[in-house]
């Protein structure tokens, strides 16, 4: 068997998939068991998280839900309609909008989401949207999960006259409210006096504002579609300068102007380009994050889509950061759209050791910054104190493009005596390209099934051509080690650097014997000086 090597960009889409996995409403989790069978309708569901059974608990001193989120999930299954295998079809049937969540009693996931799913349905139902809300086990119902084409947990499909469409949006409330508005017909808050503008500030701290003489035209068509387009932020929109001004204090048009607020020390950045819907998307994509941004398992997905392709990311704790916060403003607004700083808790395994195993410091508690291009295969490390000037001029060198790539390496062993010598990143030029041997080189990964059987071979061929004054033998671990000459993407692999030509190793194969494999270092070298070994 062959492995291959978990590569930058392979690593990035494994991240990729493991966020996906968790967190994409609209991924499987899990998978609907096909032949499960009904055979209970009888005796009905329980309510959306067990609701009744939790407040119980906590009558009696349990550990049940807070009395507010009670009431919320109390208030929301008596508005979200629990779907079964009789009256699914009919729901179906019955509504222009129906949003689904598609759940299973003993999926995290799910659990995570109902509450969220239920502050939702209350939200949407204050707000007079024409919008059915239902949940279906579908662990329990799958015949109904078939028929909506649910086939994991948790899953979030918006039913239009019957035809489904993905749910795309976040994974809070406001999130749900605000994608499921946008998709049946509000995609703008138009906003008309100031007792509205103020009243909207205590319910959104990121909006984009539009002020136009007219609500009409081709400059507030493209808004209307650009806010159509966008799944994350809310839109709004005004006709008196006067009103922008509350929403947008730094405002310094009275005619047509759109601009993006945020909750951050930079707050208010306005847009300055035409007025068309791929314009307008592309400023918010480039101004939507704040000047560092902290990497969450919901923001995880936005971050990684970014266009800002050169991301700065910084690993520490909480206290670290503290001290770093200023210092990363400073420099993110002198690089803000060009380079995104991103920070990371570094006691965070699932968001922090998968970047940190690539420039090899996974066991790291202090302070680390590295970039990476997103999406390439390069990646670059800080490797001086984290001070502002230093960590400013990493950042132009990064964007400039001076920045020497960073190549992790273990610690330069002793090689004293060695029969086969231990090669790090660090001393590869030195053992392989720079020596006037030959070199066989093993290349090998510790979770590589057949490395070890390699090892054993490499071992015996070092004993028997150990009277050889023109032959090394050696090996490198790819996990923990690389070097930019050093290419290889599968384990194990054996690389004959002949002396006369170090640029164009000979591959050999690794299904080969021990004898043939000496038959091929003969055949390719004349080897020197060696002494009488017993037969292989």
């Amino acid at each position: 068997m062959i492995t291959k090597k978990p590569t930058l960009k392979l690593i990035y889409l494994i991240l990729t998939i493991l966020l996906v996995l968790s967190f994409n409403a609209v991924v499987k989790a899990s998978e609907v068991a096909p032949d499960a069978e009904d055979t209970e309708d009888s005796e009905g569901i329980a309510e959306l998280l067990a609701v009744d059974e939790e407040v119980e608990k906590e009558a009696e001193g349990g550990s049940g839900v807070k009395s507010s989120e009670a009431d919320v999930l109390t208030k929301a299954q008596r508005i979200v309609i629990e779907l079964n295998n009789d009256n699914t079809k009919r729901v179906m049937d019955d509504f222009e909008y129906v949003l689904v969540l598609g759940y299973a009693p003993w999926c995290p996931r799910s659990a995570e989401l109902m509450p969220q799913f239920a502050e939702a349905a209350n939200s949407l139902k204050e707000l007079g949207i024409p919008l059915q809300m239902a949940k279906l086990d579908a662990d329990r119902y799958p015949k109904s999960a078939s028929l909506l084409g649910i086939k994991g947990f948790p899953t979030m499909l918006l039913f239009v006259n019957g035809s489904s469409q993905v749910y795309s949006g976040g994974f809070t409330a406001g999130d749900i409210v605000l994608w499921t508005r946008k998709k049946i017909g509000t995609p703008v808050i138009r906003i008309n006096s100031v007792a509205e503008a103020e009243e909207f500030l205590k319910k959104y701290h990121t909006f984009v504002i539009g002020l136009f003489d007219k609500f009409e035209g081709s400059d507030f068509e493209e808004f209307v579609k650009a806010a159509k387009s966008d799944n994350e932020t809310q839109f709004v929109e005004v006709n008196k300068a006067e009103l922008a001004k509350v929403l947008f204090p730094d405002l310094k048009h009275s005619d047509l102007f759109l601009g993006i607020v945020k909750s951050e020390p930079e707050k208010y950045t306005a847009y300055d380009g035409t007025f068309s819907m791929d314009k307008i998307l592309e400023f918010l994509d480039y101004n939507k994050f704040p000047l560092v941004t902290r990497l969450t398992e919901m923001n995880s997905m936005r971050v990684y889509s970014s266009p800002v392709k050169l991301q700065v990311y910084v690993f520490s704790d909480t206290d670290d950061f503290k001290n770093l916060l200023e210092p990363l403003l400073d420099v993110a607004r002198t690089f803000k759209s060009k380079v995104m700083i991103i920070h990371v808790d570094i006691n965070d395994d699932n968001l922090a050791k998968p970047f940190l195993t690539l420039v090899g410091l996974e066991e790291s508690k202090h302070t680390v910054i590295a970039a990476f291009e997103n999406g390439g295969s390069s990646k670059y490390l800080l490797e001086s104190e984290p001070t502002r000037s230093n960590i400013e001029e990493f950042c132009n060198k990064l964007l400039d493009g001076s920045l020497s790539p960073y190549f992790k390496s273990q610690p330069i062993p002793d090689n004293t005596n060695a029969s086969v010598h231990a090669v790090v990143g660090k001393n590869f030029d030195e053992i392989v390209l720079s020596s006037e041997k030959s070199v066989l080189l093993e290349v090998f990964t510790p979770w590589c099934i057949n490395c070890e059987a390699i090892s054993k071979h490499v071992e015996k061929l070092a004993k028997h051509y150990k009277g050889s004054s023109n032959l090394i033998f050696a090996r490198i671990d790819a996990s923990a080690n690389e070097h930019p000459k050093l290419q290889v993407n599968d384990y194990p692999t054996l690389l004959l650097y002949r002396a006369s030509d170090k640029t164009n190793p000979i591959k050999l194969s690794t299904k080969s014997s021990l004898k043939e494999l000496a038959a091929s270092i003969n055949k390719h070298l004349k080897v020197k000086d060696q002494a009488v070994k017993d037969e292989l």
